[in-house]
């Protein structure tokens, strides 16, 4: 299939496994240049390599902002442009209401959704000039819940949310805004 994006830079939270692998061999596959964000090189250079070395990487700790930021000046850095980011990365922890706690809650909030506004908010310079989109992966936790995961639901109606907010937010700049709501997914988690 020919979905138009030869040539276009496309960040990929989490690309190195599960999910985001799979996007990131699709894109490679379209012709365009895939740029995996995770926090471990072997991965992230094994996933490179599924590709044919069609994709790049850079490794970062998604839960530090000071490490969002560097992810995405690294991939302006190498390719000078960015079309596409996919906020994949994320974790379904079991953090749950009764045995959770707030220490908890929060670090999962930061391990699948504050990350998500971050990569947005420093690729957005560049998504303005290339008019580019912004894919959020999501779950369908965030409106049938899944019990124990409270932390995973309230990550996923977050991104929601953000979807819905940044495609009103961004339109005046011609950037879209998705999100892919997935429902039982096989991946190594």
């Amino acid at each position: 299939m020919n979905l138009g994006l030869k040539d276009k830079v496309i960040i990929v939270s989490g690309g190195a496994k599960g999910i985001g692998e799979g996007i990131v061999k699709v894109l490679a596959a379209e012709g365009a240049i895939p740029f995996i964000i995770g926090r471990n090189e072997a991965d992230n250079l094994a996933a490179v390599a599924a590709t044919g070395g069609k994709a790049m990487q850079v490794v970062a700790e998604l839960t530090r902002p000071e490490e969002c930021a560097a992810a995405v000046q690294a991939v302006m850095d190498r390719c000078g442009r960015i079309d596409g980011l996919v906020n994949n990365a994320g974790v379904n922890d079991g953090v749950g209401l009764e045995n959770g706690n707030y220490e908890a809650f929060m670090a999962s909030l930061h391990k699948s959704l504050v990350h998500y506004y971050l990569l947005a908010h420093h690729a957005l310079p560049a998504l303005k000039a290339s008019k580019g989109a912004i894919v959020n992966i999501s779950s369908k936790t965030a409106e049938t819940g899944q019990g124990g995961t409270s932390a995973h639901a309230a990550a996923n109606g977050g991104r929601n949310a953000l979807t819905r907010e940044w495609a009103v937010e961004l339109l005046k700049y011609g950037i879209r805004v998705n999100a892919i709501v997935v429902a039982e997914c096989w991946t190594p988690l």
